[in-house]
């Protein structure tokens, strides 16, 4: 594509997303309604193998020095871009050869793609490409947990098949820097230490992982420009320029012996970024007029129909809200989005205002940005959170962590009163940058009305655009690359369903569509495409400090925990007669409250008593189906009396 023509194009689109943007912004997915339509696409079942998770979390700290020198850093004007590909430290790389296990794969001639996780649902987005004894992976992210998980942190990808295969696997590239994309990495490098290859920003915000988990010197990385290519193995990546919600995102052209692998990562087509150039559409269309085997396109947004606004419209938003504010001004955003950021921080400068940046994953970002030359900050702009007593109202802003509802970030606290710095005040204007992830809908609301109650005035309308392409978007993405097979992926499975019919009415044959699921081993070829086998893909559960020890048995004894209570029964028993010495005393956690609920105590009591008196009576000495007795009588008893099922715990102690 020459670059008239790309011109012309860019024109185009510029001129019809005009037209269609109240279409593709103010209008929610209308086209679920279009989905009862069945399309003759292959569709596979869901592979749940039976197996246990595992688990870890990192401790936080939010050391106030640190925060100090961050603050100050950020402090000095960025007038100049520092070199984006400054040398980074190369370790020596530490590969583990673990013995291989079965696994249900046909060994057909072809590349394979293997999503471990990123299909059916959002986030946990990481997929595995391999041709004969080499593999890379794309992306290797978290997401977040289930209602139903309780006590849950995130879950990480399961990657029981890198590992089996380690000696295949050739390096991680990263498409960006969203925690759906990178933030598993520190997990998954402790058995699978490979090179990380990523754009100057998402390597910097994987750096910051890798130091809170001690692999900064065990883990290799490689910063990589637009343009460039990387050899991996018998693949040669290349990074194409995109745009997304957050600075550096690129498309992956995958060069295979099979043929050429096109993974858009995250975007969308924005011709007015806030931060770097335009979607380089020529560079794609050139790829294109080469021929490409697959196209692994983003589908977040494929119910929407038109094209998905640019990130500068809401600088326009914050511009007029700014000028109308009277009072302090806070600002909740993605950590990562630093384009958004960045047009807080103009807003601010232009209407006079100082800028207090809360919560840890803000201040990491921001700073990890300004060393790099990806946000501009005037001198004297930043203070830190004890300075605002020395400002009146009107010359606050403050940019924090919360978008999501998230517990523990800023604006959580803050709107629960447990924030030690800062309360809200009469007339605060809180503005909520962002679109609630599916699943965190109900915790965003519980913020914004605490927040209201407490007199703050909430906006949350016009102040955010989406990162992800919309349908016109993904139209082009086929126009231009022409791929023989489409895949869709990032997304629910309704997502990915609407996807297919757009593949399918841009000209891609319907048995040329794969809707495939997490553990799916995709095989193609020029001559066929079909799923050869599966691979384990369950995700595993981060708990505390744990990783992998809370499976589904634990969830379940915590749903039942938190929805009926616990009785504890406490006995003991003479050690040679097995005569009851003590107890049966009864112990209720969440099941009732004593004091009110004492007769039904006291027939509990006698029931377990009776139950331990017609075990011994078997002289059965076994302690196990002594509880097992105490168990089923109490159960039955307390059902028939509250129609309630608590977990009961018999303890029986020796003496």
């Amino acid at each position: 594509m020459d670059r008239n023509l790309h011109k012309t194009i860019g024109g185009a689109i510029l001129q019809e997303k005009e037209q269609a943007i109240s279409i593709g912004n103010n209008t929610e997915s209308n086209s679920s309604k279009t989905n009862n339509s069945k399309t003759n696409i292959q569709r596979n079942k869901v592979y749940n193998p039976n197996r246990k998770n595992r688990t870890q979390k990192v401790t936080k700290t939010n050391n106030i020095k640190e925060r100090s020198v961050v603050i100050s850093k950020l402090n000095v004007k960025n007038t100049k871009e520092k070199n984006m590909q400054e040398a980074i430290k190369k370790e020596p790389t530490t590969t583990k050869v673990l013995k291989k296990t079965k696994t249900n794969i046909d060994n057909s001639k072809g590349v394979k793609i293997i999503p471990l996780g990123g299909l059916e649902k959002i986030g946990m987005n990481i997929t595995a490409i391999e041709y004969e004894d080499s593999i890379i992976v794309v992306d290797c992210g978290i997401s977040f947990p289930e209602d139903e998980m309780l006590g849950i942190d995130m879950v990480i990808p399961d990657v029981t098949y890198l590992k089996d295969n380690i000696e295949k696997v050739k390096g991680f590239v990263i498409t960006h820097g969203h925690e759906d994309h990178i933030g598993a990495l520190p997990y998954i490098l402790k058995d699978v230490n490979v090179p990380v290859y990523g754009t100057r920003l998402t390597v910097g915000l994987i750096e910051n992982k890798l130091k809170e988990h001690n692999l900064l010197k065990k883990t290799k990385r490689k910063v990589v420009k637009y343009g460039q290519s990387i050899n991996l193995g018998c693949f040669r990546i290349e990074f194409v320029r995109t745009n997304h919600s957050i600075a550096d995102a690129a498309a992956l052209a995958i060069y295979t012996p099979a043929g050429v692998i096109f993974h858009t990562g995250d975007f969308k087509v924005d011709f007015t970024p806030v931060f770097g150039a335009p979607i380089d559409l020529q560079r794609i269309g050139e790829i294109g007029k080469k021929g490409v085997l697959a196209l692994l396109c983003d589908s977040t947004n494929a119910e929407r129909p038109g094209y998905t606004m640019s990130e500068k419209s809401v600088g326009k938003t914050f511009d007029n809200i700014f000028a109308d504010a009277k009072s302090r001004i806070i600002v909740a955003t993605f950590a990562s989005n630093v384009d958004r950021v960045q047009q807080i921080i103009n807003s601010a400068v232009k209407y006079k205002r100082k800028v207090v940046i809360e919560g840890r994953s803000m201040i990491n970002v921001i700073g990890t940005a300004s060393e790099i030359g990806y946000i501009d900050i005037p001198d004297n702009t930043l203070i830190e959170i004890e300075q605002m007593k020395n400002y009146t109202d009107d010359q606050i802003v403050m940019i924090m962590t919360g978008s999501q509802g998230e517990s523990m970030a800023a604006l959580s606290r803050i709107a629960a009163n447990i924030h030690r710095k800062v309360s809200i005040q009469p007339g605060d204007v809180v503005i909520f940058s962002s679109s609630p992830i599916p699943g965190n809908e109900k915790p965003v609301s519980k913020v914004i009305n605490e927040l209201s109650m407490k007199g703050a005035k909430v906006i949350y309308q016009d102040t955010h655009v989406s990162g992800h392409a919309c349908q016109e978007e993904i139209k082009l993405m086929y126009s231009l690359l022409k791929p023989q097979y489409s895949v869709p992926v990032h997304g629910e499975y309704r997502h990915l369903i609407r996807h297919a019919e757009l593949a399918e009415l841009m000209g891609v044959e319907k048995d040329n569509i794969f809707l495939i699921r997490s553990g799916d081993v995709l095989t193609l070829s020029k001559e066929k495409g079909a799923v050869t086998g599966k691979v384990q893909a369950q995700g595993i559960l981060v708990d505390g400090l744990g990783v992998g020890d809370v499976g589904n048995i634990v969830l379940k004894d915590r749903q039942l925990l938190s929805e009926n209570g616990l009785i504890t029964v406490v006995l003991s028993l003479e050690k040679h007669s097995n005569q009851v010495l003590a107890g049966p005393d009864i112990v209720s956690r969440g099941f009732v409250y004593v004091r009110e609920s004492e007769d039904l105590m006291e027939e509990a009591r006698i029931v377990v008593s009776k139950a331990v008196d017609k075990a011994l009576a078997k002289n059965n000495a076994d302690w196990g189906k002594i509880k097992g007795e105490i168990k089923d009588s109490l159960s039955e008893f307390i059902w028939k009396k509250t129609k309630r099922n608590p977990m009961i715990l018999p303890i029986i102690m020796e003496v």
